[in-house]
């Protein structure tokens, strides 16, 4: 098995494109295509099932990833350990879900496309689980998670910083004018917008409100942050979204904060596989990302 083979098969198998593959890897389709073709043929079986426009792993190709991916890394660690590089070289992917790569995220990806050139990052928007699982299999390299829970299994992790939530509205609405903390049972007959099940500052408000009201709310859903807060700003109902997210549309008025206290709180962290050996690139994307962080929040960052 040839390592530019491996290498080519662990995108597609990443990715299950063999365009999206190509694109990543700066080859032509045919050329990945023939590269899978390639390996199979020298394996002596098929790694992917063709289902029309999609792909999927044999289970043949479901035993290899692993193995390829283990042969890439320490081929990585191989080569940065003899040639000593002055210049950070290599590949990651990154897990991370829409809101920290929309509003915590550009500063440090400007920051190490700038200062690091050589690294390639791929940014994948994934929730939660998604990303721990992509990150327990190898999949992901490191993954941005915002969680109320700290430590998870498989994992090492750092607390980049607390992740305030508010309750918005837009400035026309009943509640933008109440005086007075709120009760969750007030909010039991108010339309509700968020974005989609899965996201933990959704899902975390929707079981306090099941809870004290009784019945799981009605929620207005939207695909994005930014489509649910026009839908806020248009009048179509309230949405608890992290303050990082809202900071421009309430210092410009377009948004108001309700008076609401969340009873739970998020963190922002940083996490990979644990026992997994840290190429030098991925331990200064690490450190990057806690110093980062740490100056846009004023918060020392915490290992878990």
């Amino acid at each position: 098995m040839e390592f530019r083979l491996l290498v080519t098969f662990e995108k597609v198998a990443t990715v299950l494109s063999f365009t999206r593959a190509a694109a990543e890897l700066a080859y032509a389709q045919s050329s990945v295509t023939s590269q899978i073709r390639a390996l199979e043929s020298s394996l002596g079986t098929e790694l992917f099932d063709r289902l029309g426009s999609r792909i999927r792993l044999t289970e043949a190709g479901e035993r290899l990833l692993p193995y390829a991916r283990q042969i890439i890394e320490l081929t990585e660690e191989a080569r940065a350990a003899v040639v000593d590089a002055e210049e950070p070289a290599g590949s990651l992917t990154v897990g991370t879900m829409e809101s920290l790569t929309s509003y915590r995220l550009p500063p440090l990806l400007e920051l190490f496309h700038h200062r690091y050139p050589k690294v390639r990052l791929s940014l994948r928007t994934t929730l939660g689980d998604e990303t721990r699982k992509a990150l327990r299999q190898g999949t992901y390299d490191v993954g941005f998670l915002m969680e109320p829970d700290t430590e998870h299994a498989g994992l090492e992790s750092r607390v980049l910083a607390p992740e305030p939530l508010v309750l918005v509205a837009s400035p026309r609405h009943p509640l933008a004018r109440h005086v007075g903390g709120l009760k969750t049972e007030d909010l039991a007959e108010v339309q509700l917008v968020g974005t989609e099940p899965g996201c933990p500052y959704r899902d975390l408000f929707e079981s306090e409100l099941a809870e004290r009201t009784g019945a799981p709310p009605p929620f207005m859903e939207f695909g994005t942050i930014e489509a649910t807060k026009r839908g806020v700003a248009g009048g179509l109902g309230v949405a608890l979204l992290p303050r990082m997210a809202v900071g421009a549309e309430l210092a410009s008025g377009m948004l108001t904060e309700v008076s609401w206290q969340p009873p739970f709180q998020l963190y922002t962290q940083v996490a990979w596989r644990a026992g997994k050996r840290l190429p030098r690139h991925l331990r200064l994307f690490i450190d990057a990302s806690v110093r980062l962080v740490q100056e846009q929040t004023g918060q020392p960052a915490s290992g878990s």
